[in-house]
């Protein structure tokens, strides 16, 4: 113990050496008669010097990735996909030598992600309907501020990862399985966005075991945009859970295939809403470098008060990389990423796709493509493309806020908004979206995009100029006769985001 202090105690004094050698130039500068001895300066310096070579080879030593390995996080790509360079991959990590702060035990995390959107229809409450990547229109606005890291030592592993800005709002408020019973789960878990602990065994080529807060990964995109193509992804990413709450069993077989068991508390449910715990799984395969296929599957019981309804779902990936000529001094990669979902509840009053009775339907069609140009030594990037859902039900429609609300009041029993948008079983619910976006990226932590996306819907449900909160924009203001939540059929919206990673 005290071999591993002495280095950090002549680091403190080596510091304080340098504060007094300021304090003593200054003072020499007013009072000539503060002359020390040519003797005891050297001395000092030699002092000094040693005890910063002492210091600099403990931090060296501390942060020395070839002699104390990091023992990744194998949430998105895993270990051993490490002999690959998946920077490329749509929802990965783009940094090609990890965190530069990687240190034997304990890895930070630093994310921030501001942006600033505006909608063709300039709503005067400036709120955003159908996305949990933006929430105000026509102002800066912090859509996430995460701080953390990864702690590792003797297998044992552990990520904390706080959670603050509009995504603590926006993502928590689409679950509702925390009005089920007490402690409010609401306000004890919506500042995290990650947070578990776990043990890695070393058995095949690797195995986790995790229990808490985690990424899902359902919907190719990643909850953090510094790690996407684009940044406001389309329906089949954003209406599918970007995490889950229970425990993750991560099982390495080969280092090219990766197989998740997930045993959880529900779909995107900080609670349960019935005694049947949500099970699922998800197969990371990538038979090479420049080829990836992910498949993620779920089953459980997330109707509140409903064990006899079952919902499943099923959302499949892949991923191509087409072009990849590094020391190009134009085009350097070309990539594409297909998703596709499936996915329907039956039981207990619903009826699925319609196929077996005439209870309403309630099911999930959508699939969503796109392609990714690098060029300019990989500082740039160009994105395309767009996707369709088909939603029965609405059972995973991002619910419009304000005045059209349809989740409950815990207060009142009563819905938040006065005139509820209509959730029913059986209600339709078709849409689709394009986008296009460039990408500015002078180095692996910071990211400047620009994207412009239409997206249309055959039902009333963006916010239109009136927005969805009172007359005047402003909450509080009495309703009059003949208001109503302002929703059309289509927006057009551009969006600049600036986002660091560290």
């Amino acid at each position: 113990m005290k071999t591993k202090l002495l280095p950090l105690c002549l680091l403190l004094l080596s510091c304080s050496a340098v504060f007094a050698e300021s304090d003593t130039t200054s003072i020499t500068k007013n009072a000539t008669a503060s002359v020390l001895p040519a003797k005891h300066t050297a001395k000092a310096d030699a002092v000094r010097e040693k005890a910063k070579a002492i210091a600099e080879d403990f931090w060296a030593d501390f942060l020395n990735k070839s002699k104390h390995p990091k023992q990744r996080d194998t949430t998105a790509t895993g270990d051993p996909f490490s002999q690959f360079d998946l920077t490329w991959l749509n929802g990965n990590d783009r940094r090609h030598n990890g965190s530069p702060f990687a240190g034997k035990y304990f890895t930070p995390i630093v994310i921030v992600d501001v942006n600033y959107t505006a909608s063709n229809w300039h709503p005067i409450d400036n709120t955003v309907v159908g996305s949990t990547a933006l929430a105000r229109n026509n102002e800066v606005e912090v859509s996430l501020a995460s701080l953390g890291g990864e702690f590792q030592y003797d297998n044992v592993r552990a990520k904390i990862m706080l959670q603050f800005g509009t995504r603590s709002t926006v993502v928590p408020r689409n679950d509702a399985s925390w009005t089920r019973g007490g402690y409010d789960l609401l306000s004890a878990y919506r500042y995290f966005s990650e947070a578990y602990g776990g043990y890695h065994f070393n058995a095949m080529k690797g195995i986790n075991v995790d229990a808490g807060i985690f990424m899902s990964y359902v919907g190719l995109f990643s909850y953090y945009n510094a790690e996407n193509w684009t940044y406001q992804p389309s329906y089949t990413s954003d209406n599918t859970p970007w995490f889950f709450n229970g425990v993750r069993i991560q099982m390495f077989p080969s280092m090219k295939l990766k197989q998740e068991i997930w045993i959880i508390n529900g779909w995107q449910t900080y609670g349960k809403f019935n005694n049947m715990p949500g099970l699922g799984s998800q197969t990371t395969w990538s038979p090479r470098e420049s080829v990836r296929l992910v498949s993620n599957n779920y089953f459980g019981t997330d109707v509140a008060n409903n064990p006899n309804c079952f919902r499943f779902h099923s959302d499949n990936s892949f991923l191509f990389r087409y072009y990849n000529k590094p020391t190009s001094k134009g085009v350097t990669k070309g990539a594409i990423s297909i998703t596709a979902d499936l996915g329907f509840q039956s039981g207990g009053g619903l009826g699925g796709f319609g196929l077996m009775n005439s209870n309403p339907q309630s099911n999930f069609l959508s699939w969503m493509a796109y392609n990714n140009i690098w060029f300019g030594h990989d500082h740039f990037s160009w994105c395309t493309g767009g996707g369709m859902i088909h939603n029965p039900g609405r059972y995973l429609v991002l619910a419009p806020t304000g005045q059209a609300d349809p989740n409950t009041n815990i207060q009142t029993g009563s819905t938040i908004g006065s005139m509820p948008y209509n959730l029913n079983a059986g209600t339709p619910f078709d849409a689709f979206d394009i986008s296009t976006s460039l990408s500015w990226m002078p180095n692996d932590f910071l990211t400047f995009t620009v994207q412009v996306i239409h997206r249309q819907a055959q039902e009333d449900y963006f916010a239109g100029h009136g927005g969805v909160t009172s007359p005047n924009g402003y909450e509080g203001t009495p309703l009059t006769a003949g208001w109503a939540p302002n929703l059309v059929k289509q927006e057009t919206r551009a969006i600049v985001a600036l986002m660091v990673r560290l």
